[in-house]
């Protein structure tokens, strides 16, 4: 048996050592040892949070459903080194944690680690904390020793001993973690591996492997036989053939694996090149395990991980699994949840040795949610979210899936897959009001149609962050289940005998400890349990039964309105629920021995102890045994996974640094004899006095209490049943109908009882529900069964009503060019009959006979970008329904482009367009910031008026948004009161060289600047070279800082500088070396530009050579004070005329209307062009 041991610091008056040891592999010893998948027969189950998830075993991956949690597989190998399981592939025993084995299967926490060793405290510790560290629920010492106060009770006062031996495990007292194995089946055999993990490090950095072939009196230390350099992390068992054993190195170290086929007598060391995160043996063939590794690939082997194959890539952690016997054809059957190539999860199934491409089969043909596939005894289910809202999808028996049909109103948010047993399904589903509690549902037969079983279950959270729901199934008795339910934020204890159909509370014992009478009275006061498992599976956890001695049950809790935390203790009953016993004060481990025939208990402390009490009553009566002659600190302890031996080992420490206690306890000694005939009697099963239960009458052969005998191996349990008469109690309401306070099932207010034929065809025949079903595994008889049963009846025509078009992602954009799936939904009609037509809306349309073909969805592939109606018509010979749906087909926005002016007008309109490209991308919405805005304006055009108020250099955003793509562009305008500019404009020459990009256009910039400017300061100039072709640009003259009072005069001064500087003399333009006078255009000037023909070659090649080596040149790096981190795309000012045309930058995107422009932009007075004139 293999068990994970984790310990973590704590500190108190006294410091000792504590680990808690966590089981890693198949819990075969036979005991009721609790854990997440290895208890008793029936403890309470956990879940991850979201997404039809079951609870990892891998560390926990980035989150999110997510929201559907799976249980264990029944059919799904057993995942070692799961705790817990059997062959077959079940993960543990009925009612045990419902994890699916094919989850991962590997160990708890996957690669990570469990907790520390921790060090004893005197004082509790609350609930939660693994129960290794001492004692639960934060509350102080014992009240007082129980024997002290029940002495009168125990039988005899001297000093009981039970035969026991010690051995410590020299040189491990460092180590922090250990896993340990009993193969059982009278097998001598146990291996312990001991580990030190450093959790700065995150890695194992030392291990020990020890090995005891005589029932663990002696052991050995096996480090030379694994290599004494090999650091082991895990051990693995597998569940058909326990004498086959896998150990695993720390990857951190090396990859490599240790495989013993002689229960760890010797060990074959096999490289890897993958790093193993979990295991999944076959259920049936020993030799056949799935590996599933780190970077999320799994691989499959045929021969015990001697030799690997890859089988899929981008596989869901946790999402596979075997295939289950009698349903699936192929035993080497894979189910998997994998990202296919077009990026979307699916479900998908192939062989191990033919996992190819083309060899994949997908049985869902649409994609999934990630996370969602379980794959758990006859059913698989999957979750699609399309709309918004999550669809839940099952497949029973490997029939076609159906969606799963939940109270119309039911809206969930998480649901988790409690228990597939016996043909039925228990989902808890946390509706949208809900936050701490589930709603307990159960379904029929092909787990589709679900009903309402118990509102508000209690669910709380395990150290791991898996969902804890408070249900329990009493093993051994088929319909009995115990739930926490929150009322009025009170949490009670409720037990049902029917399987969810009728509920009450727990009648609290009639007596306490001392005989004296309890005063409690239905329903103020009543018994409250605890149904949560403990954190440390080494300890019997709060809750227990046992299938080999039905009826009898050993719980925590306490007297009073709701369930308390503190103030607790510990109750049987032995007879189902019906009546409660306490039997201790304090919180106890309690263990059955000997087929249920013993109970051992050991007390939850934080002292070190060296007794353990002994019950053969049924806990009437205890008797108080020595198990060592040294108190001991006990981590957990582990009954003998066989019958015969009668062996408890009891691991613990004697001090903070001492190293491992194995305390080996045989208990054969306390049993005088073997049972024979007058040891049994029998006990009838019933429900507050009504013999029937779940439609029978059952009566069970058990030992006596008192007899102090054993059964031993040949032990068989006999049962004998009758079925009883169908009577009310044996049927519950169908999917559709409430019970009313009569008694009654009336259909629901949203409910339909005719849409339960909207799925069959004229001519074929349906059950016609009454409004009642028999409960499922009710084996009742005669009387109401008649009454109550569905009715055959014929398919009635229907007309089509509640038509619905869906995308298959549930969203209303899709990309040009890319596949478009529509799923049409029909609420009531004939499928079969009843024709339908989709119109894509782009011109094409297809039609269909009947449904058949549209079950899986239609493809379509839009060529263009705009939004297009969708129409879909249903017609038959009653009638016809249409339904609509608008979709958005947008192109992906590769480059947006602000087009702002340079310079704009303080309180002017503005005007601003954002260039896309491509341009046609379709619907698109425009978000603009301006300044420091934190709200923008939205717009669904390309462009927007603004009128900026704040002088200076604004800043303008822009972003666009085209489906689930986002572009930006941000651009800065200097805003003044007034300013003056003059048009420039170029010799065709310069267009030879203008590669249109904004650096090229930067540079010329400030080479015109600095050849125009010359006595006026630089931050009243700006030059703003236009993109496009023939080259031009604007010079900006801006008002000084200081001159805004002076409007009038400063205005007037920039229009005479303007004037002087460029309309009345002659400059040079520098460029590289040579200079080239710069004038008026005016015909007094052409003798200016004759003397410039002998230059022109040189002007062309300087022009070239800066474009070319501008990068060399110091000075022209220089940019406009302007200019801050960004130079702008500069166009045409907006002028201080109000009737002025607005120049943007797509109108200068042909070469003659953009020299039409210049000239109707010239509205501040009489403006000349300047030619730069560079002749061949």
């Amino acid at each position: 048996m293999e068990k994970g041991t984790n310990c973590f610091p704590t500190c108190h008056t006294i410091f000792l050592a504590w680990t808690w040891l966590l089981l890693l592999s198949w819990c075969c010893t036979g005991a009721e040892i609790t854990c997440r998948s290895c208890s008793s027969p029936s403890p309470s189950w956990p879940a991850s949070s979201s997404r039809l998830r079951q609870e990892q075993r891998s560390p926990p991956p980035p989150r999110g459903l997510r929201s559907w949690p799976g249980g264990r597989a029944r059919g799904s190998a057993g995942a070692e080194p799961l705790p817990g399981g059997e062959p077959g592939g079940r993960a543990g025993p009925r009612g045990a944690p419902l994890r699916s084995a094919g989850a991962g299967g590997g160990a708890p926490g996957g690669r990570g680690p469990a907790a520390p060793r921790s060090r004893r405290s005197s004082e509790g510790r609350s609930r939660g904390v693994p129960a290794a560290e001492g004692q639960r629920g934060g509350r102080a010492q014992a009240r007082g020793p129980l024997e002290e106060g029940r002495a009168a009770r125990l039988r005899g006062a001297e000093e009981l001993r039970l035969s026991s031996t010690t051995f410590a495990l020299t040189g491990d007292a460092a180590h922090n973690q250990a896993m340990v194995h009993w193969s059982g089946h009278n097998s001598s055999v146990i291996l312990i591996l001991t580990k030190l993990f450093d959790f700065n490090l995150g890695s194992v950095t030392e291990s020990s492997l020890w090995r005891s072939t005589d029932y663990g009196t002696t052991y050995e230390k096996l480090n030379d036989k694994v290599g004494l350099k090999t650091v082991l992390s895990y051990l693995y068992v597998s569940p058909t053939n326990k004498r086959k054993i896998m150990l695993l190195s720390d990857p951190e170290i090396e990859s490599s694996i240790l495989i013993s086929s002689d229960e760890g007598a010797t060990y074959q060391k096999y490289r890897l090149n993958f790093y193993i995160q979990s295991l999944l043996f076959h259920p049936k063939q020993e030799e056949w395990i799935l590996a599933y590794s780190l970077d999320q690939k799994l691989y499959s082997s045929m021969d015990f991980g001697r030799k690997w194959q890859l089988m899929h890539e981008r596989v869901t952690p946790n999402r596979f699994y075997w295939s289950v016997a009698g349903l699936d054809k192929e035993p080497d059957l894979v189910h998997m949840e994998a990202r296919t190539a077009d990026g979307h999860t699916h479900y998908l199934t192939c062989r191990i040795q033919e996992c190819s491409e083309t060899k994949r089969s997908g049985p869902f043909s649409r994609s999934i949610d990630i996370s969602s596939l379980v794959v758990q005894d006859e059913y698989i289910f999957i979750q699609v979210t399309a709309g918004g809202r999550a669809n839940y999808y099952v497949s029973y028996r490997r029939e076609p899936f159906a969606q799963i049909k939940l109270p119309k109103y039911s809206l969930p948010k998480d649901m988790h897959i409690i228990s597939t047993d016996e043909d039925q399904v228990f989902a808890a589903v946390q509706e949208w009001n809900q936050n701490d509690t589930y709603n307990l549902y159960i379904s029929d037969t092909r787990g589709v149609y679900f009903t309402l079983a118990l509102e508000n279950v209690k669910s709380s959270r395990g150290l791991e962050g898996n969902i804890i729901i408070e249900l329990y199934e009493v093993a051994g008795i088929k319909g009995i289940f115990l739930a926490n339910r929150k009322i009025d934020d009170q949490i009670k204890t409720f037990i049902t005998y029917n399987k969810g159909r009728d509920w009450r509370l727990l009648q609290a014992p009639d007596t306490d400890l001392r005989g004296d009478p309890v005063v409690c009275h239905l329903p103020f006061c009543s018994l409250h349990l605890h149904l949560q498992l403990s954190e440390n599976p080494y300890s019997s956890g709060s809750i227990s039964s046992k299938e080999t001695i039905p009826g009898l049950l050993v719980a925590t809790g306490n007297i009073g309105s709701e369930l308390s935390y503190t103030d607790v203790g510990m109750f049987i009953s032995s007879d189902g629920g019906n009546s409660w016993r306490q039997i201790f004060e304090e919180e106890y481990n309690v263990w059955f021995l000997d087929w249920g025939g013993a109970l051992v208990a050991l007390k939850h402390t934080s002292v070190p102890i060296r007794h353990m009490w002994v019950s053969f009553d049924e806990g009437r009566s205890w008797s108080k045994y020595s198990f060592t002659s040294t108190p001991l600190f006990v981590d957990g302890s582990l009954v003998d996974p066989g019958i015969e031996t009668q062996i408890m080992t009891v691991f613990g420490h004697f001090s903070l640094r001492s190293e491992w206690q194995l305390v080996k306890v045989d208990y054969k000694s306390i049993f005088n004899r073997r049972c024979n005939k007058d040891d049994y009697q029998t006990w009838h099963l019933h429900n507050q006095g009504e013999p029937c239960v779940m439609g029978e009458r059952k009566i069970y052969k058990k030992r006596k209490p008192g007899a102090q005998c054993s059964l031993g191996r040949d032990y068989s349990q006999t049962v004998v049943s009758e079925p009883c008469v169908c009577g009310q109690g044996d049927f519950e309401c169908d999917y559709g109908y409430e019970r009313h306070s009569n008694n009654q099932c009336v259909p629901a207010f949203w409910f339909s009882p005719s849409s339960l034929s909207k799925e069959c065809s004229m001519g074929q025949s349906y059950l016609n529900s009454t409004g009642y079903r028999r409960i499922v595994s009710n084996n009742c008889t005669d009387g109401l069964r008649e009454k109550y049963m569905a009715k055959v009846e014929k398919c009635p025509g229907k007309a089509p009503r509640g038509l619905h078009i869906l995308t298959t992602d549930g969203k209303l954009v899709t990309e040009q060019g890319h596949n478009a799936t529509f799923i049409i939904l029909m609420e009531e009609g004939d499928p079969q009959r009843t024709n339908i037509q989709l119109d894509f809306g782009d011109g094409i349309a297809v039609s269909y006979a009947n449904f058949s073909p549209v079950e899986d969805g239609i493809w379509h592939v839009y060529k263009s970008a705009g939004i297009f109606q969708v129409m879909a018509y249903a017609e038959n010979s009653l009638g016809s329904d249409t339904a609509v749906l608008f979709l958005h087909v947008v192109c992906p926005v590769e480059h947006v482009q602000l087009s702002v002016p340079f310079v704009a007008i303080r309180n002017k309109d503005v005007n601003i367009t954002a260039v896309v490209w491509p341009s046609q991308a379709g619907t698109l919405t425009y978000f603009w910031w301006f300044g420091n805005s934190t709200k923008p304006l939205i717009t669904l055009e390309n462009s927007i008026s603004y009128v900026f108020t704040v002088e200076g250099m604004n800043t303008v955003t822009v972003q666009v948004a085209a489906g689930s793509t986002l572009t930006q562009d941000t651009k800065e305008i200097a805003v003044h009161e007034y300013f003056q500019s003059q048009l420039l404009s170029f010799s065709p020459n310069l267009d030879y060289h203008n590669p249109d990009i904004p650096e090229w256009r930067q540079d010329i910039g400030k080479v015109i600047k600095r050849a125009l400017v010359t006595g006026i300061p630089d931050e009243q100039i700006l030059v703003a070279v236009f993109p496009g072709l023939p080259t031009s640009a604007e010079l900006f003259i801006l008002p000084h800082k200081n001159t805004t009072e002076r409007r009038k005069s400063s205005e007037a001064d920039l229009e005479q500088v303007r004037k002087e500087r460029f309309m009345e003399h002659s400059y040079h333009l520098e460029m590289g070396y040579l200079t080239s006078p710069l004038v008026d255009s005016s015909t007094g000037h052409s003798s200016s530009a004759m003397l410039m023909l002998l230059s022109v070659v040189f002007v062309g090649l300087a022009v070239f050579l800066i474009y070319k080596f501008k990068r060399k040149i110091p000075w022209i790096n220089i940019y406009a004070q302007v200019q801050h981190d960004k130079e702008q795309e500069m166009i045409g000012s907006v002028s201080q005329s109000e009737n002025a045309p607005k120049i943007t930058l797509s109108e200068f995107t042909d070469p003659e209307e953009l020299m039409d422009k210049e000239v109707d932009t010239r509205v501040m007075g009489e403006r000349h062009l300047m030619s730069l004139l560079m002749v061949n």
